[in-house]
């Protein structure tokens, strides 16, 4: 069993920036796809970014591209989401997700863990 833990979120003016970090209790994180989703209230939870097991392969949302930057410490067992320019429809808790699998998936249903979540607030 995997646990996952965000920090990092909070209250930020449209154009600033963010970074979340999500930590694995799991030894093996190296082995594990990581993503980042977001969920918006009244929205669905949906596919931010992603990192294969090294870094090599990332995945990203057209909405972040540009903007948002993930990356990983197999070292630290975290990985992070760098959020620059960001804007008011980023608004959302941001969680990271697990995946036993090698390509960076972008479906829910395609993770087996997840974190609880951090709040991102962005001010207009």
């Amino acid at each position: 069993q995997v646990q996952l833990v965000e920090s990092g979120g909070g209250l930020v003016q449209a154009g600033g920036s963010l970074r979340l970090s999500c930590a694995a209790s799991e030894r093996t994180f190296s082995r594990y796809v990581m993503g980042w989703f977001r969920q918006a209230p009244g929205k669905e939870r949906e596919f931010v970014a992603g990192s294969s097991w090294n870094g090599m392969n990332t995945n990203y949302a057209d909405s972040v591209k540009g903007r948002f930057t993930v990356s990983r410490d197999n070292a630290k067992n975290t990985v992070y989401l760098q959020m620059n320019s960001l804007k008011p429809e980023d608004t959302a808790v941001y969680l990271c997700a697990a995946n036993q699998g090698v390509v960076v998936r972008t479906k829910l249903w395609e993770y087996d863990y997840w974190g609880q979540g951090t709040q991102v607030t962005v001010s207009s």
